[in-house]
């Protein structure tokens, strides 16, 4: 299993600010995502990132850009997973509250699928930018882009998808915290409530 921190948004909410550079509580949310993700996979994650100056995020990683620019999250999710030929944990890197035990527990339940991903609250009740991807979704997803579709699980239709469900979720925090983007500035308030809440 290896591991991957999609970082290819190009920040406009920010003006142009990378928001995993952002602290939480002190520190980097990309220093954090980094953390749970290392823990969850024994080794240090791939960096996947169009900003010029990314490598120097964190020089101890090793960084790529997107196979193909401007695809959003469906073109990082490929990277990743063309990078290499074993399952990647992929999840976004503006998640200050994920844990490497609820990681943990997605790359230990995602033998037999091709994509396991956990349930949530969110919109979509999934969670896309926080899952395990199989060697096969490298075909399904150019397929789809071969389609024009660019949905971060366009392609879930065409391969063997698995998801861990929302009450196991919760067993390791409110999903509303767990997966808490911080897409905005007022979303960066959020997490630092938070933050402060736990203490």
């Amino acid at each position: 299993m290896r591991g991957a921190i999609l970082a290819g948004g190009g920040a406009t909410r920010y003006g142009g600010r990378p928001k995993g550079l952002l602290d939480v509580g002190g520190r980097r949310i990309l220093d954090r995502v980094v953390d749970a993700v290392t823990a969850a996979v024994g080794a240090p994650p791939l960096l996947v990132a169009n900003a010029p100056d990314a490598a120097a995020w964190r020089s101890d990683l090793a960084t790529v850009p997107d196979a193909e620019p401007g695809l959003g999250s469906v073109g990082g999710i490929y990277t990743a997973v063309a990078a290499g030929d074993d399952p990647v944990l992929c999840v976004a890197w503006d998640m200050p509250f994920l844990t490497a035990d609820l990681l943990r527990t997605l790359v230990d339940g995602a033998a037999g699928y091709d994509v396991f991903l956990p349930e949530s609250d969110s919109r979509r009740g999934l969670e896309p930018l926080c899952a395990v991807y199989g060697p096969a979704c490298r075909a399904a997803i150019e397929r789809q882009l071969a389609r024009g579709d660019r949905r971060a699980i366009g392609f879930h239709p065409e391969v063997k998808v698995g998801t861990l469900p929302l009450e196991r979720v919760r067993a390791f925090g409110d999903p509303a915290e767990l997966f808490l983007n911080v897409n905005r500035p007022e979303d960066l308030q959020r997490a630092e409530a938070v933050w402060r809440r736990r203490g």
